[in-house]
């Protein structure tokens, strides 16, 4: 079978990565992990709440010919809990307590699996990124305007770890080592790489990670901030970028719904699906 943009519904799954500027989703080739259609994205109403949010999801998934029992993942920017958005960034704080996977799922008329959105691009990091392949502890961290982290342990996503809110040095570690900051203080690359090599070495303390991912936007001028840290562990730069919430949305949603994905099988927590 075959969707309007002539996707195939073998190993595939939808992802949805619901941002403050933007809702964007596309279909999933969950072995590839690579887009199996062309990305929809539709500005996130100025007023986004749960309703207006919902609505716009619809409108992106109604842009394909789906069927019906295809896995659907959304990405959110908040603590989800068992689907519950525990806090909310960027978006309507009437959505604090809300069931997103709910009121998604009620507009859509499928089942919806909900995810932290860095933990999204975490676990599609592990599965079809930098990491894939890797064992053990793996970090990411999403510098942008915030420190968005995840950890995925032997293939087990940890949830919800909000590790860039670390206070290190009597300052929430995000004020000053997110790249918002960096430009925000028009700090140098060295003088940035000073305050990354600060939080990346308590977080090495902590975890003992056996490898560290960064993402975000600034990863791809990683050539000019990575060499200059110095760390025990090696740390290298995100592969998926901007596709990751969507693929890692796909990806989680396939594994709640007992659909293999990539080359393994990552294991999801008791906390989601």
């Amino acid at each position: 079978m075959s969707t309007s943009n002539g996707t195939t519904t073998t190993a595939h799954a939808f992802g949805i990565d619901i941002g403050g500027s933007g809702i964007k989703g596309a279909p999933v080739d969950l072995v590839t992990g690579e887009f199996a259609g062309e990305r929809v994205r539709i500005p996130t109403p100025e007023k986004s709440t749960p309703d207006a949010v919902a609505r716009v999801v619809g409108q992106v998934v109604g842009s394909f010919d789906l069927p019906g029992d295809l896995p659907v993942g959304v990405t959110f920017p908040a603590v989800v809990q068992h689907g519950v958005a525990r806090s909310a960034a960027n978006v309507d704080k009437s959505w604090i307590g809300t069931n997103i996977e709910t009121v998604v799922g009620e507009v859509l008329g499928r089942r919806v699996v909900a995810v932290n959105d860095a933990d999204a691009a975490g676990y599609a990091e592990a599965v079809h990124g930098a990491a894939r392949g890797a064992q053990g502890v793996t970090l990411l961290a999403t510098l942008g305007t915030g420190i968005g982290t995840a950890m995925v342990v032997d293939g087990v996503l940890v949830p919800n770890l909000e590790l860039g809110h670390l206070e290190i040095d009597g300052h929430d570690a995000e004020t000053r080592a997110s790249d918002a900051a960096r430009d925000r203080e028009d700090l140098s690359w060295e003088q940035w790489a000073e305050r990354l090599q600060r939080y990346f070495g308590v977080l090495e303390a902590l975890l003992w990670p056996d490898l560290i991912v960064v993402g975000g936007g600034v990863s791809k001028h990683h050539e000019r901030f990575l060499p200059l840290l110095d760390l025990r562990t090696p740390i290298i730069p995100a592969k998926l970028r901007n596709r990751a919430g969507i693929v890692g949305a796909a990806a989680l949603a396939a594994q709640a719904t007992g659909v293999q994905v990539g080359g393994s099988a990552p294991t999801l927590p008791s906390t989601l699906g």
